[in-house]
């Protein structure tokens, strides 16, 4: 009888512990799956936008009103300069990457909750590419997508930005730091008239802020 009884509760655990695993299994399945398809869609955009600032015109098949591979309404000027470019609804004012830790992203204009859901975004400065600070805030999901790597980079690597009128500046790491979530000391600095550009994110603990520094060349 207590033999019995005592089947039924390591079955019982044992379903439990198989459940436990496939939940687990599909979690990580399902963020795999998101982390790639957002992967893939920056990318391409990026791609998009840098091949078309090159050529310096749009591709002839782009008529007013079109909506591209992203769901997006672009301008039908022929000037990129004047375009208006948008990703997933959000207006872009260019791209960012970093190949040191593979990061490519459009900068998205504002600083919502479900534009920093997206991509990275613009929170304060001059403008990308402009003489000042520019900071730019993503998040750490701690799996690779936005800011997450941000903790893997280094003194001397470089960051690429492309704005909206075709410059594409090279910024050189020189500082990498971390203070509180309520340090907004660094926005304004003195760059010598020179464009830099401040990234940040958050610890992977949450408990502070990773903060990295880039002057142009």
């Amino acid at each position: 009888m207590f033999e019995s009884k005592y089947s039924k509760v390591l079955t019982v655990i044992l379903v439990i512990v198989i459940i436990a695993i496939v939940g687990l299994l599909g979690f990580l399945a399902y963020d795999y799956y998101q982390n790639y398809i957002i992967t893939k869609d920056t990318s391409e955009y990026v791609d998009n936008f840098q091949g078309e600032m090159e050529d310096g015109e749009v591709s002839d098949d782009t008529n007013s009103s079109d909506v591209n591979s992203f769901g997006d309404i672009k301008d039908a000027d022929t000037s990129s300069s004047s375009k208006t470019w948008t990703y997933k609804g959000f207006g872009v004012l260019g791209t960012m990457e970093i190949p040191a830790i593979s990061l490519k992203y459009p900068v998205l204009e504002k600083v919502t909750k479900s534009s920093i859901e997206t991509s990275v975004a613009f929170l304060y400065g001059t403008g990308l590419n402009q003489a000042g600070n520019s900071v730019i805030i993503g998040h750490n999901y701690r799996n690779g997508l936005f800011f997450s790597n941000n903790k893997k980079l280094n003194i001397g690597d470089k960051i690429y930005i492309t704005d909206t009128s075709g410059t594409k500046l090279t910024y050189t790491i020189y500082n990498k730091f971390e203070t509180t979530p309520e340090d907004t000391s660094f926005y304004q600095k003195d760059t010598g008239g020179k464009p830099e550009v401040t990234l940040s994110t958050c610890t992977d603990d949450s408990s502070a802020r990773l903060i990295i520094f880039a002057k142009s060349e």
